[in-house]
């Protein structure tokens, strides 16, 4: 479906087109081929009596609304240095940040075409649905109404307070499903054909909004990019805010924070932080049960089949997730010295005793600590959730690994390398800065292809889960079917676990912390 790259939609005419909302019109341009409608709002700016609360509708506007730029990002704080030189995130001022983008080939009513929609990655703090990777125009071309959104970020979008719901950039998600379900087949797309897409954090969101009750009728498939469904823990998420509020000497409620200037918060947030990792773990914002929209756990629910029942789902990771999160700085250096140490507060991350990290030795023989430690809590927080929920989905979920290792050296196939291949934005600068120069147009068309066919007809070309636990390799060779590629590692984790021994007790909480000292020097430089 990707051989079509001469854009014979070139002869659009040149007149601008226009959509209506619920709103109002909005004009989009024609791009090679393609309508895109940038910018377009979906609820009110979330700042003045809207702040810390859930979304509310847009204000309507007369006439025709220009939608030609991306529209204001969700206030967040920049990468440090050392991830800077290989993630963009742009930065949008403005308040209207609440927006969507959306690529089509046929707008109008009566096209009906399939629709993806995607929640942009970066731990629920950085972001963006203007990431130049993110563009939607190879969807369009292959024939899908293509949504990209902005939601909330960091304390604005996921602090938890006493007096204001938990949860508002995840509602704010729900609120962009909904504008989608009213509004996409003024573009071209048919609502119940939705695809709802993300990667990481977007992952994350999708797997809650998979079982959320008020989803039901939105979203006819999905797809979790290296992200699986869960929820924080709410005290996890209380010491963020806590921290900043000490920060800030002001009392942890929404009232007060939303006194602070924005740039003091966000270099409030920075800071406290700046000792979390996926590989360490510590406080961070993440989704929480809050008893209305997410009622229970969403990875428990979804695995007791009470929630997103005939949704088809598309699953997968990078073979080598944790470099992103260790290479950046040299952080994987300090990992493979620390030796045991690192074992030891991988054990901790990871609640498990001595026996699994012996068993990723005798399995990966040549594998450094880092690499280990990495991969470890890379089945820890991804592969073993999703491989569980294939398990419970047999039969109506895809699984795949994403193995090409980035021309850039010691990333391997590492966390987000794949978005490139994903969108079919391999010729972009931005798309280089993770896989260097050189990337293979043939992987891009088999991925883009398999994720159009996904959207069109829930196959994405290979069979779905079953006893034999087929996963789509993708990278390493031309794409092919493995059976179980990782099963000997999850065995690993279904041993009872032996007690840890008395004497060595405390290790775990010396290395974690040790760890952690680690990540905050890389994180300064």
């Amino acid at each position: 479906m990707t051989a079509a790259r001469t854009d014979p939609k070139d002869h659009k005419d040149p007149v601008e087109p226009v959509a209506g909302t619920p709103y109002g019109a909005v004009r989009g341009r024609w791009e090679h081929g393609v309508a895109v409608f940038r910018g377009v709002p979906y609820a009110a700016p979330p700042f003045g009596r809207h702040r810390f609360r859930p979304p509310a509708p847009p204000e309507p506007w007369d006439g025709v609304r220009d939608a030609g730029a991306f529209g204001p990002t969700a206030p967040k704080p920049p990468y440090s240095e050392a991830f800077a030189q290989y993630l963009s995130d742009p930065v949008i001022p403005g308040d209207d940040c609440l927006n969507l983008n959306v690529w089509t080939p046929e707008p109008g009513p009566g096209a009906r075409l399939p629709v993806l929609v995607w929640l942009h990655g970066g731990a629920l703090t950085r972001g963006s649905s203007a990431v130049p990777v993110y563009d939607g125009h190879a969807f369009a071309r292959d024939g899908v109404v293509f949504v990209s959104v902005n939601y909330r970020l960091g304390v604005e979008g996921y602090g938890l307070f006493p007096d204001t719901p938990p949860n508002p950039g995840l509602r704010d998600q729900l609120a962009a499903l909904r504008w989608v379900h009213d509004t996409i087949a003024a573009f071209g797309g048919d609502p119940a054909r939705v695809t709802l897409c993300g990667q990481s954090a977007g992952a994350i969101s999708a797997g809650a909004l998979l079982a959320a009750p008020q989803t039901q009728g939105l979203v006819r498939r999905a797809v979790l990019q290296s992200g699986p469904p869960e929820a924080a823990e709410r005290d996890k998420v209380r010491r963020m805010v806590r921290r900043m509020a000490n920060r800030l000497r002001i009392p942890a409620t929404a009232r007060a924070f939303a006194e602070v200037d924005r740039g003091l918060l966000l270099r409030a947030q920075a800071e406290a932080g700046r000792l979390s990792s996926p590989v360490l773990g510590g406080p961070a914002f993440g989704i929480v049960v809050d008893g209305d929209l997410v009622p229970r756990d969403p990875f428990e629910a979804l695995l007791d089949g009470e929630a997103a029942d005939g949704v088809d789902l598309l699953m997968g990771w990078t073979r080598d997730e944790y470099r992103l999160w260790l290479v950046p700085g040299g952080l994987v250096d300090h990992v493979d010295r620390l030796g045991p140490v690192a074992f030891a507060g991988a054990m901790a991350r990871c609640h498990v005793g001595h026996e699994v990290p012996r068993g990723y030795r005798a399995l990966h023989p040549d594998a450094g600590p880092a690499e280990i430690v990495g991969q470890m809590v890379t089945d820890h927080l991804l592969r073993l959730p999703l491989h569980r929920l294939a398990e419970a989905r047999a039969g109506s979920a895809h699984l795949y690994e994403f193995a090409w290792p980035s021309n850039r050296p010691g990333l391997g196939a590492c966390h987000a390398l794949e978005l490139g291949f994903v969108f079919d934005t391999g010729e972009d600068p931005h798309s280089a800065r993770l896989a260097g120069e050189g990337a293979p147009q043939e992987l891009a068309d088999a991925m883009h292809g398999a994720w159009v066919r996904f959207a069109t007809t829930g196959d994405p070309g290979w069979r779905p889960w079953d006893d034999t636990h087929p996963v789509r390799v993708l990278g390493d060779g031309e794409p092919h079917t493995v059976s179980g590629p990782r099963d000997a590692e999850f065995a690993l984790w279904t041993r009872p676990a032996a007690p840890p021994r008395p004497e060595r007790s405390a290790e775990p909480t010396l290395a974690v912390r040790r760890l952690r000292r680690s990540v905050a020097a890389v994180r300064r430089r």
